[in-house]
């Protein structure tokens, strides 16, 4: 495993994460996610990514009860906030601010958060009130580093510019072969920053492993086929000009005596960029795939054919790629 400065920060995380949305606590039962979390240690993972709206607190749960007596020093933990966990609880507001990040430290059985991150950009809540908060929970010691997901570029560049709070280290963009959006302006604006990204979805929900092939059902052990992760699975990802697509891909990975999941996660670790990508595991096979991209680079002549069969459908991918807003 290889590991990669997060931004401007001192935190130094492994190039491939352990991410637990619509998996652990939720997905995926908890004899399967202690095996995938530990097998994770095993393998160098240090970096672990969770939200509070991720089965309504009970990925935290699990998390907080699966890393008591590991020393706290030896991995990196990072949550989120936003997204409504009761009917008035939502938002980046101070109130809330406070209030989700005290729970989130009690469910996660922690004194501190490495990375607390703002889920999405919240138009309710002033900028300067949010900002505000994260620097105080910073200074309080109950958080090291602060970050974002999916904020657009001119809200990075807003938040940058108010004088006397703590700046943003990294930022949580959906990206993968099938979704650029984020090389257009959030990436550029980043790298001028200091924020360093740490992507989700990097294997398009298992789209660009493979497995799914057009005019087949799912196969019964995937995330499609689960009746609470496959939720989230846009038309765009089941369609079968997509899937025919990623299945012109995997002679290029093979090629390269690679399977299309790893090529797909040394794609993202292409972008100096890219500190890390979080992947979701269901078995520990999973996670060893995963790993195993650690350290690989790709020729101009691979990213090439790479873009050569992508490309041309990038376009038909989610209506020209316009921003989407899941529940990641």
């Amino acid at each position: 495993m290889l590991y990669r400065q997060l931004g401007s920060s001192d935190l130094h995380v492994s190039e491939i994460s352990l991410g637990s949305w619509l998996t652990y606590g939720l997905g995926v039962d908890d004899s399967s996610a202690r095996a995938c979390l530990h097998h994770a240690f095993d393998a160098g993972i240090n970096f672990i990514d969770t939200a509070n709206i991720y089965g309504k607190g009970a990925a935290e749960s699990f998390l907080g009860k699966e890393l008591r007596g590991r020393d706290r020093s030896s991995y990196i933990l990072a949550t989120k906030l936003f997204f409504p966990m009761t009917y008035t609880d939502r938002g980046l507001s101070a109130e809330q601010i406070y209030k989700q990040i005290d729970a989130s430290l009690v469910r996660l059985g922690t004194d501190y958060l490495d990375l607390y991150q703002c889920h999405r950009y919240d138009p309710k809540t002033q900028l300067g009130e949010t900002m505000e908060a994260l620097t105080n929970v910073v200074r309080q010691g109950k958080a090291r580093y602060i970050g974002f997901s999916e904020w657009k570029a001119e809200q990075i560049s807003a938040a940058l510019a108010i004088p006397d709070v703590e700046k943003f280290v990294s930022s949580q963009p959906e990206y993968s072969i099938l979704w650029r959006l984020p090389e257009a302006e959030v990436i550029p604006v980043c790298e001028a920053n200091g924020i360093g990204q740490v992507v989700w979805s990097p294997l398009a929900q298992g789209v660009l492993t493979g497995k799914y092939l057009p005019g087949q059902p799912a196969p019964a052990d995937s995330r499609a086929a689960s009746r609470s992760m496959s939720e989230s699975f846009s038309d765009d990802l089941r369609s079968d000009r997509t899937l025919e697509t990623v299945q012109r891909l995997k002679p290029i990975a093979e090629s390269l005596g690679l399977t299309l999941a790893q090529m797909s996660l040394a794609w993202v670790l292409r972008m100096p960029n890219v500190a890390s990508a979080i992947t979701g595991a269901s078995t520990p096979q999973q996670v060893d795939e995963n790993v195993a991209a650690s350290g690989v680079a790709l020729s101009q002549e691979t990213l090439e054919a790479i873009d050569a069969v992508v490309v041309p459908v990038l376009r038909d991918f989610r209506g020209s790629q316009p921003e989407r807003i899941s529940s990641e």
